[in-house]
């Protein structure tokens, strides 16, 4: 691991444009989770088949998702942060 001068900070993916923090609050199956969007909002989220088994998404993980526009309590997830990204992001306070 060498040192790049700032302090061990990674670069991360930030929110794109539609897209919103959230953290998992519970695991409903079918590829299916429930999160706590940063806009203070509850949604059911789809896992995407690109993420289903190369991803493995738990509760309390922080990711990105989508809300849909036709329908805004339902999201696509996008991304997962690691745990060591999602404490960062909580450090910079981009989260709760």
């Amino acid at each position: 691991m060498s040192d790049d001068g700032n302090g061990g900070r990674n670069d991360l993916r930030m929110p794109d444009e539609g897209e919103v923090f959230a953290t998992v609050t519970e695991m409903l199956g079918a590829n299916r989770i429930k999160v706590r969007c940063a806009d203070g909002r509850e949604r059911t989220a789809r896992i995407p088949g690109r993420m289903r088994k190369r991803i493995w998404i738990r509760e309390n993980d922080v990711v990105l998702v989508e809300p849909w526009d036709w329908q805004d309590e339902k999201a696509d997830v996008t991304w997962r942060y690691e745990k060591g990204e999602a404490d960062q992001l909580r450090r910079e306070g981009h989260i709760q």
